[in-house]
């Protein structure tokens, strides 16, 4: 499957560099489609119908506020089919801005660029071919697990995985900085906390996504672990993380 991009951003970039395959690109004028096809090995294009043109399926990884406009500098190009990874963009918003064209609705991380992590993907509508969502899902899925939702809870699920690697790094930053404020290393530090996330992530899916479990296994009652999830717990890190999570979600 070729694939085009239209819009060549960091999401775009993510998802290429994941698949590792010949693409084709382009841009609004940035120069970032030229950039990225000589990083990645893909081809940038003078313009959104060529690569629509082109390409089997069609990323439109655009701004959301550049929906109307890039579907206008088509012209009288069709892609075959669209998958969308705007933000708050709905299906039919896409569908009706590209004249009808099959459109599926995914929204991955950066995560994808290493080939982990987890994506959101609106159900489909029934409005595209059985065959081309198991295809797309396929293609979609070598770069993280995808979790199908009905649209209408498309933004909650997204506020769990598409802003996570940034939480995650938020978190990891601070716990760096506790381990050098104790003395340690920046580099010892970062190697500590990094480990431990994927290490942790690992143990996680290997039982089950049982936190609980998890976190039973190395806190003894009134031992230095469960001090430190006191600590946590009395710094209200489950409303801080809900209140992210509303705030996404709007």
């Amino acid at each position: 499957m070729l694939i085009g991009y239209l819009g060549s951003g960091n999401m775009a970039r993510a998802m290429a560099a994941g698949w590792g395959e010949p693409f084709l690109c382009s841009d609004g004028g940035s120069g970032r489609a030229a950039r990225m096809a000589e990083d990645l090995g893909g081809e940038a294009l003078a313009s959104n119908a060529e690569v629509a043109e082109r390409a089997d399926l069609v990323v439109l990884a655009a701004k959301p506020y550049h929906l109307e406009t890039v579907a206008a500098s088509l012209g009288d190009v069709r892609a075959h089919a669209i998958v969308s990874v705007l933000a708050r963009t709905t299906v039919a918003s896409v569908r009706e801005a590209f004249g009808g064209v099959p459109v599926l609705r995914i929204e991955p991380s950066t995560l994808a660029e290493v080939r982990r992590g987890a994506m959101v993907m609106a159900a489909p509508d029934g409005e595209v071919d059985a065959g081309l969502v198991t295809e797309v899902k396929e293609w979609f899925g070598r770069l993280g697990e995808v979790v199908e939702v009905p649209e209408r809870l498309f933004v909650a699920a997204a506020s769990l995985c598409g802003v996570g690697p940034a939480y995650w790094s938020l978190l990891v930053e601070a716990l760096v900085d506790s381990g050098i404020a104790n003395g340690l290393s920046p580099a010892q530090a970062s190697s500590l906390v990094v480990e431990t996330m994927g290490g942790t992530a690992a143990l996680l899916e290997a039982r089950d996504h049982d936190t609980l479990a998890v976190r039973r296994a190395v806190t003894s009652p009134g031992g230095v672990t469960a001090k430190g999830l006191a600590a946590l717990e009395a710094g209200n890190v489950r409303a801080t993380l809900a209140a992210a999570t509303a705030a996404v979600v709007g």
